[in-house]
């Protein structure tokens, strides 16, 4: 069995094929998935497919990208996460390709979701792109280690994940893993304990080799299993079963 720690099913290219992604899912012995949320205006959206299936769980969080949008407070946040399908905090971090001048407010919003995850004894779900020495320096300030969580669908380097792993945090590799041009990604990938080691797709984006280009879904999470097997030289059956556990 395997399990896609990060997707986005609500998302409309997957959600318009619904019974289909479920499907292939289920053919390729991927036995859950964790739904992300990335606005507080589209959780119910999130919350009803986790509802809906037994194999699908949530996360209820704002995307550091997201202006126009509902801004969260830990009040809200522990509210709406009070409900045994909701499972994380998240997705939230710091996002500075897109802000380029490294808003105050994106920092904020990380801080109030890491505060709420060490308030409700949920994990957090943490996105981090060209904001990485800011993204650590605040989990440490705000205590993320309390919480624990996942750096997802992890792009940086090596001394990035160590600083995450001291934290307590999972390392979450996605589908840039399988990509040729990803060397130092899967040196990272060889080093990672692989009791700290999760996979995910982020679907419908970055899909893995050999689909890669098309619609990601969760049912293709196998490819980085795949990948990562063989970078490690481990088992498949292993690293299903570790990333599973």
């Amino acid at each position: 069995m395997y399990v896609d720690s990060h997707c986005h099913l609500d998302f409309p290219d997957l959600a318009a094929r619904e019974a289909e992604v479920l499907a292939t899912m289920a053919d390729n012995q991927v036995g859950a998935a964790l739904c992300i949320s990335v606005k507080l205006e589209n959780f119910p959206r999130v919350l009803a497919l986790a509802e809906a299936h037994p194999q699908l769980w949530a996360s209820v969080g704002v995307h550091p990208d997201n202006q126009e949008c509902e801004e969260p407070d830990v009040a809200r946040l522990l509210e709406l996460a009070d409900h045994p399908k909701v499972i994380a905090i998240g997705e939230t971090g710091l996002d500075y390709h897109w802000q380029a001048d490294a808003p105050e407010w994106q920092r904020e919003r990380f801080r109030v979701h890491i505060r709420a995850a060490r308030a409700c004894g949920k994990p957090l779900v943490v996105h981090t792109r060209s904001a990485a020495d800011d993204t650590v320096r605040l989990m440490r300030e705000e205590g993320a280690g309390e919480a624990g969580g996942v750096m997802h669908c992890f792009t940086e380097s090596w001394e990035v994940a160590s600083a995450a792993l001291d934290l307590g945090f999972y390392i979450s590799f996605s589908g840039i893993v399988t990509f040729r041009n990803a060397k130092e990604l899967k040196e990272v990938a060889k080093k990672v304990p692989l009791d700290r080691l999760l996979i995910e797709t982020d679907a419908p984006y970055l899909a893995p080799v050999p689909h890669r280009g098309k619609t990601n879904e969760p049912g293709w999470v196998v490819h980085v299993a795949e990948e990562i097997a063989r970078l490690r030289d481990e088992p498949l059956a292993r690293i299903a079963q570790t990333t599973t556990d």
